[in-house]
């Protein structure tokens, strides 16, 4: 992992087209600017977590949903 120390108005550059700006610092918390195309998916950490949880969830609920299919088509 890169860690780099920012001001408020520096940017980081990710390859050619994508841009992360520090638009305001206030006590612990920063706030961020991102410029990328938008075909880049950007997420939050904790968003990004929820929709793995999300897909878990909705697999094993399939999983579940088959299994009972099959367990009645063989009664």
């Amino acid at each position: 992992m890169l860690v780099l120390s920012r001001k408020v108005g520096d940017s980081i550059k990710i390859g050619d087209n994508i841009e992360i700006v520090v638009n305001r610092i206030s006590g612990n918390r920063v706030t961020i600017g991102v410029d990328a195309p938008k075909d880049v998916r950007i997420l939050r950490g904790e968003v990004e977590l929820e929709l793995d949880d999300d897909a878990v969830l909705a697999l094993t609920g399939l999983m579940n949903a088959n299994a009972a299919s099959y367990s009645h088509s063989a009664s």
